[in-house]
């Protein structure tokens, strides 16, 4: 293709143009071409063959001068307008350069039908062949600057969900670590598995936060979590949670459940109860946390800097497919969390070392 366009098409573009003026010339004197003397029309066509390949390559030249000198021209209206100006100023020049001297010399002199034909054919075959490259052109730049958009689009969300992601990691490995040291004092053993579970919190939230996990991984690392929590806590504390057994296969972005959790220990208090379900409905995982609050927190912000960074996060992990309300009275705090998991592409094979686990958590 690209041969055809290079070596063949600027000839057959010369010749069409040629022929063009020939019939409508003759067309409007009565003459035909073909009984004109043999070496004539020979001339002619090896002319217009020629001049094809010339003026074609004086669009290409022109074309490069107006991609390196007016690529960043912002309105493409205005830019158009001017490349049309000087390509059609261009083919004049060229044609009455070439053409008009032959056409003098030639049948009966130079008549006004042959200024005119010589001046518009030409310049309307220019403006189409203009009109197709540079559509083209202007397409795939379109197509390249919208790519290279999103592009950017996506590194500066990636950068955004990193930041979310680092800011996790502080408060709640203070806190762990924390619980583990006062531990240290009474159960050196107890001590031991808290060490376990916090290793095993701190290497989930390695994932990459672009990658999905099975909601099994993610309801581990909650069990792991809240195990965790309830060495810390008071035992007035009545927990309890319910996790459906549906949920297993289905895919999910990591650690979007875990602000909710850990926003209820850190919040709970009054009567002292957290409530914690997780079921599968229709395709869409719903999530709820509800605690006791003392009547006190009314006036000061449940939730904080975690809800606010999940409220984020889920705006750019599932535009359009997640529901998120917080209500809150005078002693409870309610987190509702509604997602539509990603599709599962492929069957999930259960190790043993995963049915291990899931007995363990339970």
């Amino acid at each position: 293709m690209n041969t055809f366009r290079k070596y063949i098409f600027p000839g057959l573009y010369g010749l069409t143009t040629y022929l063009s003026i020939r019939l409508l010339l003759d067309t409007v004197t009565g003459m035909k071409f073909w009984e004109r003397p043999f070496y004539l029309n020979g001339w002619e066509f090896s002319l217009s063959f020629l001049s094809g390949y010339l003026l074609l390559a004086i669009h290409h030249r022109l074309y490069r001068y107006f991609d390196e000198h007016w690529s960043n021209e912002d309105n493409y209206r205005k830019r158009m307008l001017k490349e049309l100006a000087i390509v059609s100023l261009a083919t004049l020049i060229f044609q009455n350069v070439t053409l008009m001297p032959w056409a003098a010399l030639t049948d009966d002199g130079l008549q006004w039908y042959d200024v005119a034909d010589i001046n518009l054919i030409p310049l309307l075959y220019s403006l189409i062949y203009y009109g197709v490259s540079r559509t083209n052109y202007f397409l795939q730049a379109y197509v390249s600057n919208k790519v290279k958009l999103q592009e950017v689009m996506n590194d500066q969300l990636q950068a955004e969900l990193k930041f979310l992601k680092s800011q996790l990691h502080p408060h709640f490995i203070f806190n762990a670590l924390n619980t583990i040291y006062f531990q240290m004092d009474e159960d050196v053993s107890a001590a031991k598995k808290s060490v376990e579970q916090f290793s095993e919190l701190l290497r989930y939230q390695l994932y990459d936060q672009q990658q999905t996990v099975s909601i099994r991984h993610e309801i581990q690392y909650l069990h792991s979590f809240i195990n965790l929590q309830k060495v810390r806590a008071s035992d007035k504390l009545v927990l309890n949670v319910q996790f459906d057994p549906e949920l297993y296969d289905q895919e999910v972005y990591p650690l979007l459940l875990f602000p909710l959790v850990e926003n209820a220990f850190k919040y709970v208090g009054g009567e002292y109860w957290i409530n914690i379900t997780a079921t599968l409905d229709k395709n869409t995982i719903h999530f709820i946390v509800e605690n006791a609050i003392p009547k006190i927190t009314m006036t000061s912000r449940a939730g904080g800097i975690g809800l606010e960074n999940l409220k984020r996060r889920l705006q750019l992990l599932y535009p359009g497919k997640h529901t998120f309300d917080i209500s809150k009275t005078e002693r409870t705090f309610k987190a509702a969390l509604s997602i539509q998991p990603e599709p599962v592409a492929y069957q999930t094979v259960t190790t043993e070392e995963d049915e291990d686990q899931m007995r363990h958590h339970r």
